[in-house]
């Protein structure tokens, strides 16, 4: 991961995000409101208690205030490469989480740390030759009976392949597919759960909304979420 990078883009992101999901009918919230929604029914339907949380590649904080919603009383640590992003996630959130900046290699956490780690949408800017160790490094801080979730943009839907292409911060992404995703996983020592699609109707058709959750089984939503376990 390219820290410089990051800090380049870290005082304007919001407004880049913002401008490059306009399509969508959507503001950056909705996207990060339904993701920690997603995890927290995920948790309801396992075996876990949640005390520890980790965001990797947190950034400015977009999911932050989500976590202090759905899992109130929570631990949450935020870790990402980019100063700079942390300083501005912690000027914004200064209660709500701890901050931490790392090398892009080896997490500032002991073993077993997290009962849930959660990352979004950041393994597209992480070099395909690094993905296997940094999952064994999140497998590593994950507790015995902890879930890893990962959201990320499906390189299947042509409106996702689209925004990304014109996005500035996203210069250097490379989209992955959720199976080729899900075998780097293994490889890194986690045992990934089916592919979950999701987001399949702009903010134009929201009242089609209600179908998505029958619908995780279609590889056209414009993101896909995996969970994993040890």
């Amino acid at each position: 991961m390219d820290r410089a990078e990051f800090d380049k883009f870290a005082d304007e992101y919001a407004a880049m995000h913002r401008d490059s999901i306009r399509a969508s009918g959507e503001g950056p919230e909705y996207f990060a409101e339904y993701k920690i929604s997603d995890v927290a029914r995920h948790i309801k339907q396992s075996d876990i208690v949640v005390n520890r949380i980790l965001d990797f590649g947190s950034g400015i904080g977009a999911s932050t205030p989500y976590f202090s919603r759905f899992f109130p009383g929570c631990e949450l640590s935020c870790v990402d490469v980019s100063q700079r992003s942390l300083d501005i996630a912690q000027s914004r959130f200064p209660t709500a989480a701890s901050f931490h900046c790392f090398d892009g290699q080896v997490l500032p956490f002991a073993d077993s740390s997290f009962d849930v780690i959660f990352t979004a949408c950041v393994f597209h800017h992480i070099p395909a030759s690094a993905h296997e160790s940094m999952f064994a490094e999140i497998r590593r801080v994950l507790a015995p009976s902890g879930i890893f979730f990962i959201f990320e943009h499906n390189p299947l839907n042509p409106l996702t392949v689209r925004v990304v292409n014109e996005c500035p911060f996203d210069e250097n992404a490379v989209l992955i597919r959720a199976g080729v995703l899900a075998d780097r996983m293994i490889r890194g020592g986690l045992r990934p759960d089916r592919p979950r699609y999701r987001i399949f109707f702009p903010n134009a058709l929201r009242k089609l909304r209600g179908m998505e959750r029958a619908l995780t089984w279609c590889p056209l939503g414009a993101q896909y979420y995996l969970s994993a376990r040890k």
